[in-house]
Protein backbone atom coordinates (compact mmCIF):
# COMPACT_ATOMS: atom_id res chain seq x y z
CA UNK A 1 0.00 0.00 0.00
CA UNK A 2 2.91 2.46 0.64
CA UNK A 3 3.91 2.46 -2.84
CA UNK A 4 0.58 3.58 -4.03
CA UNK A 5 0.17 6.54 -1.41
CA UNK A 6 3.54 7.25 -2.57
CA UNK A 7 2.31 7.82 -6.05
CA UNK A 8 -1.13 9.25 -4.98
CA UNK A 9 0.97 11.86 -3.11
CA UNK A 10 3.59 12.51 -6.35
CA UNK A 11 -0.23 13.26 -8.57
CA UNK A 12 -1.16 15.44 -5.76
CA UNK A 13 2.14 17.42 -6.18
CA UNK A 14 1.94 17.58 -10.09
CA UNK A 15 -1.51 18.32 -9.60
CA UNK A 16 -0.94 21.47 -7.11
CA UNK A 17 2.09 22.99 -9.50
CA UNK A 18 -0.21 22.33 -12.73
CA UNK A 19 -2.82 24.39 -10.89
CA UNK A 20 0.27 27.12 -10.06
CA UNK A 21 -0.47 25.96 -6.27
CA UNK A 22 2.75 25.12 -5.12
CA UNK A 23 4.97 27.55 -3.49
CA UNK A 24 8.81 27.78 -4.32
CA UNK A 25 9.65 28.96 -0.90
CA UNK A 26 9.31 27.81 2.07
CA UNK A 27 7.03 29.18 4.74
CA UNK A 28 7.90 30.17 8.41
CA UNK A 29 8.64 27.75 10.79
CA UNK A 30 6.24 29.50 12.78
CA UNK A 31 3.51 29.18 10.27
CA UNK A 32 4.14 25.25 10.52
CA UNK A 33 3.67 25.16 14.32
CA UNK A 34 0.29 25.60 14.84
CA UNK A 35 -2.09 23.66 16.44
CA UNK A 36 -5.18 24.37 14.19
CA UNK A 37 -6.75 21.82 11.51
CA UNK A 38 -5.33 22.24 8.26
CA UNK A 39 -3.21 24.97 10.13
CA UNK A 40 -5.82 27.47 8.87
CA UNK A 41 -4.65 30.17 10.94
CA UNK A 42 -0.94 30.13 9.69
CA UNK A 43 -1.14 28.65 6.51
CA UNK A 44 -3.77 28.51 2.91
CA UNK A 45 -4.99 25.08 2.41
CA UNK A 46 -2.55 24.40 -0.76
CA UNK A 47 0.68 25.73 1.73
CA UNK A 48 -0.73 23.15 4.14
CA UNK A 49 -1.22 20.36 1.57
CA UNK A 50 2.81 21.15 0.34
CA UNK A 51 4.24 21.34 4.01
CA UNK A 52 2.66 19.77 6.26
CA UNK A 53 0.32 16.91 4.71
CA UNK A 54 2.73 15.59 2.04
CA UNK A 55 5.85 15.76 3.61
CA UNK A 56 4.09 14.22 6.87
CA UNK A 57 2.48 11.23 4.91
CA UNK A 58 5.73 10.65 3.02
CA UNK A 59 7.43 10.14 6.36
CA UNK A 60 5.42 7.95 8.00
CA UNK A 61 5.87 5.85 4.86
CA UNK A 62 9.65 5.99 5.28
CA UNK A 63 9.49 5.64 8.77
CA UNK A 64 7.50 2.60 8.69
CA UNK A 65 5.04 4.24 11.02
CA UNK A 66 1.04 3.14 10.38
CA UNK A 67 -0.72 5.65 8.51
CA UNK A 68 -3.85 7.40 9.66
CA UNK A 69 -7.13 4.84 9.62
CA UNK A 70 -9.76 7.57 8.96
CA UNK A 71 -8.97 11.13 6.84
CA UNK A 72 -10.74 13.10 5.27
CA UNK A 73 -9.26 16.00 3.37
CA UNK A 74 -11.06 16.36 0.54
CA UNK A 75 -14.02 18.24 2.00
CA UNK A 76 -11.32 20.72 2.59
CA UNK A 77 -11.09 20.98 -0.92
CA UNK A 78 -14.13 22.09 -1.60
CA UNK A 79 -14.00 25.02 0.75
CA UNK A 80 -10.41 26.10 -0.15
CA UNK A 81 -10.50 25.49 -3.70
CA UNK A 82 -14.09 26.46 -4.37
CA UNK A 83 -13.39 29.19 -7.01
CA UNK A 84 -10.14 26.99 -8.71
CA UNK A 85 -10.84 26.31 -11.84
CA UNK A 86 -8.86 22.66 -10.83
CA UNK A 87 -11.26 22.42 -7.69
CA UNK A 88 -12.65 19.23 -9.20
CA UNK A 89 -9.50 17.95 -10.47
CA UNK A 90 -7.71 18.28 -6.93
CA UNK A 91 -10.67 17.20 -5.06
CA UNK A 92 -10.89 13.88 -7.07
CA UNK A 93 -7.26 13.54 -6.39
CA UNK A 94 -7.38 14.18 -2.73
CA UNK A 95 -10.54 12.17 -2.43
CA UNK A 96 -8.35 9.00 -3.86
CA UNK A 97 -6.09 9.92 -1.23
CA UNK A 98 -9.03 9.90 1.80
CA UNK A 99 -10.51 6.42 0.26
CA UNK A 100 -6.36 4.72 -0.14
CA UNK A 101 -5.28 5.90 3.38
CA UNK A 102 -8.67 4.97 5.27
CA UNK A 103 -8.70 1.54 3.66
CA UNK A 104 -5.79 0.59 4.64
CA UNK A 105 -5.44 -1.06 1.00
Amino acid sequence: MSQVVLQHLAVLEVQLKQSQLWQAEPVDEQALASVQPFCCDTLRFEQWLQFVFIPKIRAMIEMGVPLPTNIAIAPMCDVAFAQHPDQQVLFKCLSEIDTLISSGA
